[in-house]
């Protein structure tokens, strides 16, 4: 379930949570947080004001893409790995959302390897594609009739406070600015989310580092570190093109050769 995990981390805006409910009418898209009435970002805005764009943000987002680096660090050791591809999102009709990951290369060290292994994520599925053992996995992920709310903020395997109301983001977290560091993705605000005791997130996450890009108002770095402070897991965002359409192309997977396994493991198993 390891590969499902790093989807997950990947998927940013995937605070994924399952729900029955008739989605409300998707709002018209928004530029930035001027276009949605919100006041724009700057390197002077404060917690608050990152929530607010934030939250205009989600609920004006109807698809996304760009390039993805996924890094895995051990802290102790500080080894890491990194796999490297493009990412596409798409909020549909329904108000349901697919996400497609497709890794092309991975890194260790200096060494850079070619290595396919893909996901997508589409309604009740979430397909693998994995070339070095030429196997597709199918994993049923929800119950018929459930769909995946990606921009909520609840139960997920990977929150972030997009599209959601600022009060209910202080609930769950301690929220704070950081002063910029040398480091830090260029002209971004770095924001930094802690989960209260009696959060959920305090089992899953020791912090949420965000660095949001002010004139998208997009994250374009999200870093985690568990409980234990182990495991340090970076996804950077570049290139991003937000609202611009994507087509049905860019959720299509390619076909498999004859050599190729397929497993699917139905819901619940």
């Amino acid at each position: 379930m390891k590969a499902v995990v790093a989807f997950c981390s990947i998927a940013l805006l995937v605070g994924a949570t399952a729900s029955a409910e008739e989605p409300a009418p998707a709002p018209k898209p928004a530029a930035n947080s001027a276009d949605a009435g919100v006041k724009p970002l700057s390197q002077d805005s404060s917690v608050d004001d990152i929530l607010q764009a934030l939250q205009a943000r989600g609920q004006g987002l109807q698809d996304f893409a760009g390039n993805v680096r996924l890094t895995d660090t051990d802290t102790a050791t500080q080894d890491s790995s990194a796999s490297i591809g493009k990412v596409f999102f798409q909020k549909k009709p329904d108000g349901s959302a697919r996400i497609r990951v497709s890794f092309d290369k991975r890194q260790a060290g200096d060494r850079i390897y070619n290595e396919p292994h893909e996901y997508l994520l589409d309604g009740q599925w979430l397909t693998e594609h994995d070339s070095r053992n030429k196997k597709i996995i199918r994993r049923q992920i929800l119950k018929p009739g459930e769909k995946i709310n990606v921009l909520k903020l609840g139960e997920g395997p990977f929150p972030l406070p997009i599209g959601q109301d600022p009060a209910d983001v202080k609930k769950q977290f301690d929220v704070t600015k950081v002063p910029p560091a040398k480091d830090d993705p260029g002209g971004t605000l770095h924001v930094r989310l802690v989960p209260k005791k009696d959060s959920s997130f305090a089992k899953k996450f020791h912090q949420i580092d965000v660095w949001i890009d002010p004139k998208a108002d997009m994250p374009v770095r999200i870093e985690t570190l568990d409980p234990n402070q182990t495991e340090d897991r970076t996804t950077d965002l570049s290139d991003v093109k937000v609202n611009g359409g994507v087509k049905d192309a860019d959720f299509t997977l390619p076909n498999p050769g004859p050599d190729w396994s397929t497993v699917v493991e139905p819901y619940g198993e």
